[in-house]
């Protein structure tokens, strides 16, 4: 069986291939076995899972990530974390950022520090994965889609030097600066893509103008449309009814929103009525 990857040998949108990136970044939430069950049932031969765990005070107790690897393709997703869990990075930018990838702009000092602890093992199974002219993909949900574009940025501007040919991100916070954002928006231009889910508030989050999203925008519509801009008086729920913090709650309309089944079945929808 081969993988259900759109077109392995181009870069480029799909809206199919969108769907199976948020359907690997869903995968990332479920236990080892679910994923090696997934993997054999989407043609990948190789299974690399990878786990780091923190002490307090950090606010995440482990990350966790997975690669495959097929014939023509390396995927690895990131898992992502309850909004709630990452109150404090989302919705204050007192501390200061950490340098980016090979000396590019600046990143999210919370997100860099989760990369780093999972770092070595990613770019170990990208090595036994990869290789042969496979199309090296990356996706991630939330927090996970913030790993999966720093990932991406580290194996292009350190060693290898790598471009991945597909980044695909779902619901992903402000993730670096406007430097780094420049720069990686230029260098995956065609190669990445950034879902947000109506009136997700993650996306929305850490605060402009220290952190800056990277481009690529496919924004999906309450009538679940999917579109490449936002609307200005659109998208945007619960705003003026509190402080940041508030939107964080499990009942806002923006925390509903950034559900990774919101994104999964918006993108069914959209891809069934393209057909």
């Amino acid at each position: 069986m081969t993988s259900p990857l759109a077109d392995r040998h181009t870069t480029g949108y799909s809206l199919r291939q969108a769907l199976f990136m948020a359907r690997a970044a869903a995968l990332a939430y479920e236990d080892e076995h679910a994923v090696e069950a997934a993997a054999g049932a989407w043609g990948f031969g190789r299974v690399r899972h990878h786990h780091a765990a923190f002490r307090p005070p950090f606010p995440l107790t482990d990350t966790r990530a997975y690669t495959l690897g097929g014939e023509r393709v390396v995927l690895t997703a990131f898992r992502g974390a309850e909004p709630a869990a990452l109150r404090a990075w989302l919705t204050e930018a007192a501390t200061p950022p950490r340098p980016g990838p090979g000396g590019r702009g600046r990143v999210h000092h919370g997100f860099a520090a989760v990369l780093e602890a999972v770092w070595p093992q990613v770019r170990t199974a990208l090595e036994e994965c990869g290789g042969g002219g496979r199309a090296v993909f990356f996706t991630g949900h939330g927090l996970g889609g913030a790993l999966a574009m720093l990932a991406a940025a580290r194996l292009h501007f350190e060693d290898p030097r790598v471009t991945a040919d597909g980044v695909y991100t779902f619901g992903q916070p402000r993730t670096c600066d406007p430097g780094l954002a420049r720069e990686f928006s230029t260098a995956f231009a065609g190669r990445t893509y950034r879902f947000v889910n109506n009136g997700d508030i993650v996306p929305q989050l850490p605060p402009e103008p220290a952190f800056r999203h990277v481009s690529a925008l496919r924004h999906i519509d309450s009538r679940g449309t999917v579109r490449n801009t936002v609307p200005l008086l659109g998208g945007l729920p619960d705003r003026g009814r509190g402080p940041a913090a508030d939107l964080l709650a499990p009942a806002a309309d923006g925390v509903r929103d950034h559900a990774v089944r919101a994104y999964l079945t918006a993108l069914e929808d959209a891809a069934a009525a393209q057909g």
